[in-house]
This record gives structure tokens, C-alpha cells and sequence, in this order.
């Protein structure tokens, strides 16, 4: 690595403070120091198990002083100045320190006023009610027969729930006798119509006012424990009601975790950051805003904890870094046809085939006629432009008068290809309602003719030749140095 010799004697007065220190330099770059720390977060989190090319600590250096060099580069292209990149990493910081502002008393102390505000509504519209139902479905436009129907089936079951006194004869004396009804549970079980709740016996659970429909709760709501309703007739039919349970609202503990769900659901976490935040402001001189306590927070918490001082950092520089790179590498590459043609043409031995290709198509036509007509509209034209010409040609409305498929195809990729160029014993599956098939193109037998038979290779080879002499030139650019001393204890202090 270039400059150790220098690192040591710049640091040679300094090596016994550094043997005392927890985190010492491990290299600087452009006069910058990296801590230590630094480098193991970065080289551990990218080397962690489970991945595949693992470096040793001496070949992750390299990479980090790349990274270190691009992202140096993007500051000074004054990237991070854009409202873009602003905008971007103020929403990933948030993310992070937001929910630092508040702790669980402030969520309990919200779950609290939920509770309270909805009990004091639910306990003045008329408390809650457990009811159970069996239910006879009714459709709304039942007619008369299906109306007397349903209503015999349910008078018929609310007859067997009901208690009974029968007369009997005991040693020739008449004796009145309490015969208790149906239970029930296991009637709605086996005759109520609305399965979810048959199943638990007719049992709805609790509910408040405006929970269901009106001629249900009216009936509900003015029932005694225990009683059972002779048959209420609402939209959905017949409903025999029996009132399991009533109260006025459910004890705070039995709902504290269910409110603290709908906390989190709701978004009502942000809204008690806000609010927290507002509550700040108003104690701080004017001029004082939310991203600025939010500024503040950041640098207390990162002082105190180092993995998420990097983890910050990590995607503060990222999103710097891709937006560089971008400009220097990967949009650059992309974009710049004529420089992709030349890289093409110095190269072209690199992409050479080790068997023939067919560049064109394989289609599939109604009419004979348009086997020539096809072969007339792109002869001559851009192979870019191919599938655009068809389309207007042919497919234009709502007529799709061929099936085309277009590309750069080697034995084995198409079955009407191999059959008809490359003159292979292959089964085509004809295409319904397009029984004739064509190919038009040519073979390209050592490689391909230009570079936009085979971009995508072309592109990602420039890619990495940019990407070479950009950090080439960083590193004649940016002095760094790494000092071995330090580097030998990674992961070892």
C-alpha cells in the first residue's frame, strides 16, 4: 500500500499515545483520519456470514480507500448541497432518530387518552353489550311464501329455547313440572344462518351502539342478562338475540396492548413526535425549528453510540456515492452511443461466438401475403426500429394481424429458428390462429456486427473501464495513507 513509509514517520512521535488509544487511526485520506472503528463496521457488515466473495482484512482495504476517495470526490462536486440528495437523507435520518423523541410513557400516556375519550363516548351512547344471535337469513327481495317461511323456522326455534311448565302424573296426582328449553348455544350452532358466529355458539362478542344494525341493537340494548328475545326481524333476516353479558367499558389492562397496536397502525406514533417536538420548540429561543432539535439529537445519539454514527454516515455517503457514480460511470456509460461504439469496435474480440447467431425475427402470419409484405417493411431499416415498423404496420388496431418475436437468437432459443436457419430437426408448435411461419434476418457467424447486438455486455465492460480509470485517476488525485501497525489488530483488540 502506497505511503506507509511516509505514514510512520509523520506518526513516529506519536506511537506511544496511539498505543493507549481505543480507537485508533487507521489510515487518513486527503488529510482526513478514519478511526478503527470505522474500517471494522464497514468491513465486518461486508463480510459478515452468508456472503459469498469474502475479503480478508488486507484485501477489503483497497476497496474501503476507493469508497473513501468517491465519496471524497462527490463532496467536493458539492453533491451533498443538492435539495434532492437533502431530501433523500433528511427521510432516512428520521427514520432513525424520530422514534428516539419519544419513550413509553409518552406512548402510555397516549394510550391512555384513547382509552379515556372512547370509554366516555361508548359509556354515554349506552355502555356495551355481549350478545348472541341464532339467525335466520332473509333475502331482501324474498317473497311472501319465503317471508312466512323464515318466519315459522324462527318461531319455531325460539318456541324449543323457551322454558315450559308441562303437567304430570305423580301417584295419580296432576304435578306442574319446569321443563327447561333448548340449550342455546347448540341450537345456533346447528340452525343459525351466520356461520362465524355459529360456530362460537351465536356468540358476537361485544359490541357498542352503532356497531350493527338498528333493529338488532335497539332489541340488544334493552335486554336483561340472561334473557333471550322472541324473533327481531332486521335487512338480514330473523334474529333470536340472547344477551350473554353487558358493561360499561372494558378495564384499561385487558385493552392496554391492543390500543398500543392501533398506535403503531394508525400512524399515531409520528403524530406524538410532532407533537413533542411543537412542545420543544416553544421552550427554545425563535428561530429555533423541528430539524434543528432534530439536528441536535442526532449528534447526541451518535456520540454516544458508534454503529449508529456509521449507519447514518453509511447512508449519507451512499446515496452520495451512487449519485456520483452515476454521473461518472453508469449513466455516463449508458448514454454515450458513440463512446460505447468505439469500445465496441477495440474490442471486438471479446465478444466473438463460439456458434453462429440469427439476428431478426420469427413470426407467425394469417395470410400468406403478409409472410412478403413483413420482410418488405423492415428490409432495410434499423433493426432498432424493427418492432416499432411491424407494429404500426400491422397491429395498429384492433386486428393483430402477426405474432413476432425479435431478437438475437443461438441454436436452441426459438424451435421455428432452428428448424428454418440453422436447419435443425426441431418440433414447432404452430401458433393458433396464425398458421404461418416465416423468418427474416441474417446470421452473424463469428460475433456480432455492431455493438448493439450485444449492448448490455458492451455497456457493463465500459462500465468497468470508467470505473477503473476514475479511480485511477482519485487515487493520483487524493493522497492517502494506511498505517499496517493499526490494520493488524482489526478485529483483534
Amino acid at each position: 500500500m502506497k505511503f506507509y513509509a511516509l505514514f510512520a514517520a509523520m506518526l513516529l512521535s506519536g506511537g506511544i499515545a496511539f498505543a493507549q488509544n481505543d480507537d485508533p487511526i487507521i489510515m487518513t485520506i486527503n488529510g482526513q483520519p478514519v478511526s478503527r472503528s470505522e474500517f471494522e463496521y464497514s468491513y465486518n457488515k461486508n463480510n459478515s456470514e452468508g456472503v459469498i466473495d469474502k475479503k480478508s482484512v488486507d484485501e477489503y482495504v483497497d476497496l474501503f480507500v476507493n469508497y473513501k476517495l468517491k465519496v471524497l470526490a462527490a463532496k467536493e462536486a458539492r453533491i451533498d448541497t443538492l435539495s434532492s440528495f437533502k431530501k433523500e437523507f433528511l427521510q432516512y435520518r428520521d427514520q432513525q432518530i424520530r422514534p428516539t423523541m419519544i419513550n413509553e410513557a409518552d406512548l402510555v400516556a397516549e394510550a391512555h387518552k384513547i382509552y379515556n375519550e372512547t370509554r366516555e363516548r361508548v359509556i354515554k351512547a349506552g355502555g356495551m353489550v355481549r350478545p348472541a344471535h341464532i339467525m335466520i337469513r332473509l333475502g331482501q327481495k324474498a317473497t311472501a311464501e319465503e317471508q312466512e317461511k323464515a318466519k315459522l323456522k324462527a318461531d319455531s326455534i325460539y318456541n324449543a329455547l323457551a322454558d315450559r311448565y308441562v303437567i304430570e302424573k305423580v301417584k295419580n296426582k296432576k304435578v306442574k313440572k319446569l321443563v327447561k328449553g333448548a340449550d342455546f348455544a347448540e341450537m345456533a350452532r346447528k340452525y343459525s344462518d351466520d356461520k362465524g358466529s355459529a360456530v362460537r355458539g351465536g356468540d358476537i362478542s361485544w359490541i357498542s351502539k352503532g356497531q350493527t344494525v338498528k333493529a338488532f341493537e335497539e332489541t340488544a340494548f334493552s335486554m336483561k342478562k340472561g334473557e333471550i328475545s322472541k324473533p327481531v326481524l332486521s335487512e338480514f333476516g330473523y334474529h333470536i338475540i340472547k344477551l350473554e353479558d353487558k358493561q360499561d367499558f372494558f378495564p384499561y389492562d385487558s385493552v392496554k396492548n391492543d390500543i398500543l397496536r392501533f398506535i403503531d397502525a394508525r400512524g399515531i406514533r409520528e403524530r406524538i413526535v410532532d407533537q413533542k417536538l411543537d412542545s420543544i420548540v416553544k421552550t427554545l429561543p425563535a428561530g429555533t425549528d423541528r430539524e434543528t432539535i432534530l439536528d441536535k439529537k442526532t449528534a447526541e445519539l451518535t456520540a454516544k453510540d458508534s454503529n449508529l454514527k456509521y449507519l447514518v454516515q453509511e447512508y449519507h455517503d451512499g446515496l452520495m456515492l451512487y449519485e456520483i457514480s452515476n454521473r461518472m460511470v453508469w449513466e455516463k456509460a449508458a448514454k454515450d452511443e458513440k463512446a460505447l461504439a468505439a469500445y465496441f469496435a477495440k474490442n471486438k474480440k471479446k465478444y466473438k461466438w463460439e456458434q453462429p447467431r440469427f439476428k431478426g425475427i420469427a413470426y407467425h402470419v394469417k395470410d400468406a401475403a403478409d409472410v412478403a409484405a413483413v420482410k418488405k417493411c423492415v428490409k432495410g431499416k434499423p433493426f432498432s426500429e424493427w418492432a416499432e415498423l411491424l407494429r404500426n404496420a400491422f397491429n395498429a388496431d384492433s386486428v393483430v394481424r402477426i405474432r413476432v418475436e425479435k431478437g438475437i437468437f443461438k441454436e436452441g432459443d426459438n424451435a421455428l429458428i432452428d428448424s428454418v436457419v440453422f436447419k435443425k430437426n426441431a418440433k414447432v408448435e404452430k401458433v393458433k390462429d396464425y398458421p404461418i411461419d416465416a423468418t427474416f434476418g441474417k446470421i452473424l457467424k463469428k460475433g456480432p456486427k455492431e455493438y448493439t447486438d450485444v449492448k448490455a455486455l458492451v455497456v457493463a465492460d465500459y462500465q468497468d473501464q470508467l470505473e477503473k480509470e476514475w479511480v485511477a485517476d482519485l487515487r493520483k488525485k487524493y493522497q492517502f495513507v494506511v498505517d499496517p501497525e493499526v490494520l493488524a489488530t482489526v478485529n483483534k483488540h
